[in-house]
């Protein structure tokens, strides 16, 4: 509760200042139009302390989706412009104060311009549209992302290069899909467009790295017939995300939250996926053979599980001239996997982007490459490579902006080099 009451009033004191902006940018109108203003400025406001009360309080896992979705995206459309807003006032104030001190200085030291006044230093009007532009462009990024980039599917493609890479494996075709978060999904179509598209792949095989839920197993029920229409000539594997798990639920019992956890892990295993948990398998054609491990949930990052135990999981793998793992978390890269040099490629998925960036021809940003070193897209240490999937799904903010959701389509050449 003490957490929860200093992240509300933060936001407070953030919507307090934000608001100054608004009240300094319409204080030529006639006060009617003015106060219509502020009226919708502050009724949109009590609409998301209205929701985050409500989420402290009660099950937000039980919410109608539609109400859920609105809260998510209404909190995040609102606040994210109001910070940028805020720091720009910030700075305005601070240059202020610095402005006040030294004419004050200047007052104390001169007697001839002891009249003037030091009492009121006004708003830098540049700052202030500055500030509301600044707002501006993520309030209506974030709109359009939610209307239009949750379900903008993007097939990415990339080629890996792999030594003594026999005949048999040529143009190998492997799709990765990460991070599904079926219970995002308001109806069955999105999921069965982005289904189609990882079939119209014609992929070899595919891996699933994790976050196939929420938390609940039952998200499943309206997409049972799509999963299970996902097809590769050498099957699909998949492993446990942080979510997979159910610990952001608040389980009446230990027992109730176990019966979620084995239900999610037969499901899977009705629709036909190799469910890896700490061990491995072999991809085989003609006597040559690939290596796939896959660990539950592990991470180096922000108190996230650790679950997964890597070298149960590869104990005894041989006899492969290519290895690849799928872990959830890409932290895990960097802490342990690098360690072990017969694992060639490594997959992941997790951080979504944090589903909001900018991504142009030798450009890429985002927030989420503050928090992890590998983030989106290929990386390469040595002869291992990581690859982090961007998400098919979403979680918290209904939608995308600059990270567009993924479907990744790895191919096997030789390495001619």
């Amino acid at each position: 509760m003490i957490r929860f009451s200093v992240f509300v009033l933060a936001l407070m004191l953030i919507d307090i200042y934000a608001f100054q902006s608004i009240r300094f940018s319409v204080r030529t109108l006639n006060p009617s139009t003015a106060k219509i203003v502020f009226l919708i400025y502050w009724s949109l406001s009590v609409l998301c302390y209205t929701a985050i009360l409500t989420a402290a309080f009660t099950d937000w896992h039980q919410w109608p989706k539609q109400i859920r979705t609105i809260s998510f995206a209404m909190l995040v459309i609102l606040f994210l412009p109001k910070i940028l807003i805020s720091a720009f006032l910030f700075l305005d104030d601070i240059i202020r104060m610095f402005r006040w001190a030294i004419l004050k200085t200047a007052v104390a030291f001169s007697p001839v311009s002891s009249h003037t006044d030091t009492h009121q230093i006004s708003r830098s009007d540049f700052i202030v549209k500055v500030a509301l532009i600044a707002g501006a462009i993520p309030f209506l990024s974030l709109i359009w992302g939610t209307i239009y980039g949750a379900y903008r599917f993007t097939v990415r493609k990339v080629r890996i290069k792999v030594k003594d890479l026999p005949d048999e494996f040529v143009s190998f075709r492997i799709v990765q899909v990460s991070d599904i978060h079926s219970g995002s999904f308001n109806s069955k179509e999105p999921l069965q467009h982005a289904i189609k598209l990882i079939n119209n792949q014609k992929p070899d095989v595919i891996f699933i790295t994790g976050d196939l839920i929420n938390v609940l197993a039952s998200e499943l029920e309206m997409h049972h017939d799509t999963l299970k229409s996902l097809s590769a000539k050498h099957g699909i594997y998949s492993i446990l995300g942080n979510h997979d798990y159910g610990d952001y639920y608040h389980w009446t019992s230990e027992r109730d939250k176990r019966k979620n956890f084995e239900e999610l892990i037969q499901t899977q295993r009705d629709y036909g996926w190799k469910l890896l948990m700490d061990e491995h398998d072999y991809i085989s054609i003609n006597g040559k053979k690939i290596g796939v491990a896959g660990v539950q949930n592990w991470s180096a990052r922000m108190g996230f599980q650790q679950y997964g135990n890597l070298d149960k999981a590869i104990a005894g793998m041989n006899g492969t001239f290519f290895n690849i793992l799928l872990t959830h978390d890409p932290s895990h890269w960097r802490k342990q996997v690098l360690n072990h040099k017969n694992l060639n490629l490594t997959l992941s998925g997790h951080t979504h982007g944090m589903q909001i960036g900018v991504e142009i021809p030798g450009f890429k940003w985002s927030p989420s490459q503050y928090f992890y070193h590998e983030w989106a897209g290929l990386y390469t240490q040595g002869d291992q490579q990581l690859y982090v999937n961007r998400g098919l799904g979403f979680i918290g903010y209904p939608g995308r902006v600059g990270i567009m959701p993924e479907i990744t389509l790895i191919e096997l050449v030789k390495h001619t080099g």
